[in-house]
């Protein structure tokens, strides 16, 4: 399968996604049935290499066709689109990592073989990183992993909170100290089964409130001794890292894009009948708001346009991220005024994706950390 096929997949699914608008649009819980359509289109090789009959290249050859298949999803259920999106950026820390030292390499690739088995058997990957007071700082993690008398086998014990996708990635990622380490490390989690009533080392802390990408289930959870597994090479996330930020920062992007044009779409259908007669301050915010997401339909494609070129594109998602986060709260909100008082309604579209876009500051990197990076990117050793 090509990606181009499991775009032409997706769209369908998308489609059929947008003729339930209404009916999404009030979910607080994701649906199993949506993530079986997105895996039977082909969605999953998004996780594998080419080498092992993905799709995943480098992040120059492969960030438009990533960023198109979540874009297209979002057109259709922005929530489910990213969650989607977790599952090719928690795997790219293998699948774009540089080859490891001699001595870990058997372990690697033995760790490697068993993700890939995972993802064709079915399995959506996902991460629980964060943690309450970390500033969204992974590496500030409080989380200890205690290891087991098995080799790479541990006990993992601390808080987590947003947790996109609970319940429907039988793996997520996260972060932790091994016992009597100072640095921390990526441990690998498979919630797939557990109960979360504490029976079998996880807890639901509480259930995602639905503000803001409603339906992603982004749980917090208590782990209590529960089985992980250490990634077999610790310096895996590090080489990854020059195609793990760009990869996430574009794809999270990519989704609120869709629901910017989906959001400009639907007013200009609201507007068109009154158009001649709307007032002069209604005129002036919706010229702003049409300028506005022009300019967020620019800056997403000047990203992909940097990373293809591989002319700063790490520094180009990363910008690219804050601005649209920036650009699309204040194009949604003129949007609303325009419309009108309707628009001030969980009942209205308008309504829940103005909460949607206000996500984007929030997702990975969250804004005080994502803001610190962009000024050291600013100013390079």
């Amino acid at each position: 399968m090509k990606t181009d096929e499991v775009i032409a997949n997706l769209q369908v699914i998308a489609d059929r996604f947008a003729a339930e608008r209404d009916e999404r649009l009030a979910r607080r819980h994701l649906e199993r049935a949506d993530f079986d359509q997105l895996a039977e289109a082909g969605f999953l090789l998004t996780g594998l290499s080419a080498a092992d009959g993905g799709f995943w290249r480098d992040i120059r050859q492969s960030i438009r066709p990533y960023a198109e298949m979540i874009h297209t999803i979002a057109m259709g259920d922005p929530s489910v689109a990213l969650v989607a999106a977790m599952h090719p950026c928690v795997l790219i820390f293998w699948m774009g990592a540089a080859s490891p030292p001699a001595e870990h390499a058997p372990a690697w690739q033995a760790q490697r073989d068993w993700i890939n088995n995972t993802v064709r058997d079915g399995a959506f990957w996902g991460t629980v990183t964060s943690e309450p007071g970390s500033g969204g700082d992974i590496m500030k993690t409080r989380t200890i992993a205690k290891p087991t008398d098995e080799p790479g086998r541990y006990l993992l014990s601390g808080e987590k909170h947003f947790g996109s996708g609970s319940g429907m990635s039988r793996y997520m990622i996260t972060t932790a100290k091994a016992e009597g380490e100072h640095i921390p490390d990526m441990f690998i989690l498979g919630v797939g089964e557990a109960k979360w009533d504490g029976s079998e080392g996880i807890t639901l802390a509480a259930e995602w409130d639905g503000h803001g990408m409603s339906a992603t289930q982004s749980h917090a959870f208590k782990f209590s001794d529960f089985p992980a597994i250490r990634c077999a090479w610790s310096g895996g996330m590090a080489s990854a890292g020059a195609a793990a930020g760009p990869l996430g920062n574009t794809l999270f992007t990519a989704v609120i894009v869709a629901v910017v044009e989906q959001a400009m779409a639907f007013a200009r259908d609201k507007l068109a009948p009154k158009a001649k007669t709307m007032r002069p301050y209604e005129q002036i915010e919706w010229v702003r708001a049409e300028n506005e997401a022009w300019l967020i339909r620019q800056a997403y494609d000047g990203v992909l346009n940097s990373i293809e070129k591989g002319k700063g594109g790490g520094l180009a998602a990363a910008r690219g991220k804050a601005t649209v986060a920036e650009l699309s709260e204040t194009c949604l909100t003129r949007v609303s005024k325009v419309v009108g008082g309707a628009s001030f309604s969980r009942s209205s579209p308008l309504g829940r994706w103005a909460q949607d876009v206000r996500a984007l500051g929030f997702l990975r990197p969250p804004w005080g950390l994502a803001y610190d990076q962009l000024f050291t990117m600013g100013f390079p050793d």
